[in-house]
């Protein structure tokens, strides 16, 4: 009988980042260790000389003051050699005027992105445009994926990074389309209450002006100055 092989799961959200030693167009770098204390942004692309793809590199890269003003590093990663990457970037910068800044990992027998499931099965041997957000404690906070046919926004990762450290911050959810919510504008939603103590509290809270509530379970308030 054959011995079927079982295949680890890629890892989901709140796990810690498994640890990679890689090589990258700025040499060999493991992940998540030397990153610690920095929130980083490990991103996957079909690969180089793609024109979307070098959409992306060129928003990423002008956008590099908005990330590290979010104490957020970037990381590109495809199944191509780091000759490949070198190359590339050399071409984006004499002929866009762009130098990529943020190091590139090759991965060209796919160890990497198969084990965080970032090619999907209709992909071939490419990567999806996966996005793995990790925080300073190595632990993964958002998976996004992409198709090869739509291009990442930038200023939505960018978003997603200032609201989860803002939420970290403050012990607060954020609401829909933050900070241009439909119901509350760039306020931000409290935890709601899991015993009925809360539920009091909250309430007086509400009645002294603290806080605003809708009912005891959905109550907001404006961030600190």
């Amino acid at each position: 009988m054959e011995q079927q092989v079982q295949r680890e799961l890629p890892p989901q959200i709140g796990d810690r980042l498994p640890t990679f030693n890689v090589q990258t167009t700025q040499g060999r770098k493991t992940l998540p260790e030397d990153y610690a204390g920095s929130w980083f942004m490990l991103f996957s692309h079909p690969g180089d000389f793609t024109p979307v793809c070098t959409t992306e590199f060129v928003s990423f890269e002008g956008n590099q003051q908005s990330f590290q003003g979010l104490n957020t590093e970037l990381i590109g990663l495809s199944i191509d050699t780091v000759f490949a990457h070198m190359k590339w970037i050399e071409w984006i910068q004499d002929n866009l005027g762009v130098a990529i800044t943020f190091p590139i990992i090759a991965d060209e027998l796919g160890m990497v992105a198969n084990r965080l499931g970032m090619i999907a099965p209709e992909a071939g041997t490419r990567a999806v445009r996966s996005v793995f957000i990790v925080d300073p404690t190595g632990h993964i906070r958002i998976i996004l994926n992409y198709p090869a046919e739509v291009g990442r926004n930038t200023n939505e990762l960018l978003r997603i990074l200032e609201a989860l450290q803002l939420a970290d911050g403050y012990d607060v959810k954020m609401p829909a389309n933050w900070p241009g919510n439909e119901l509350i504008g760039d306020k931000v939603i409290l935890a709601p209450p899991t015993d009925v103590m809360k539920v009091q509290e909250r309430m007086e809270q509400a009645e002294a002006n603290e806080i605003e509530c809708f009912d005891w379970w959905f109550c907001y308030k404006d961030l600190p100055e």
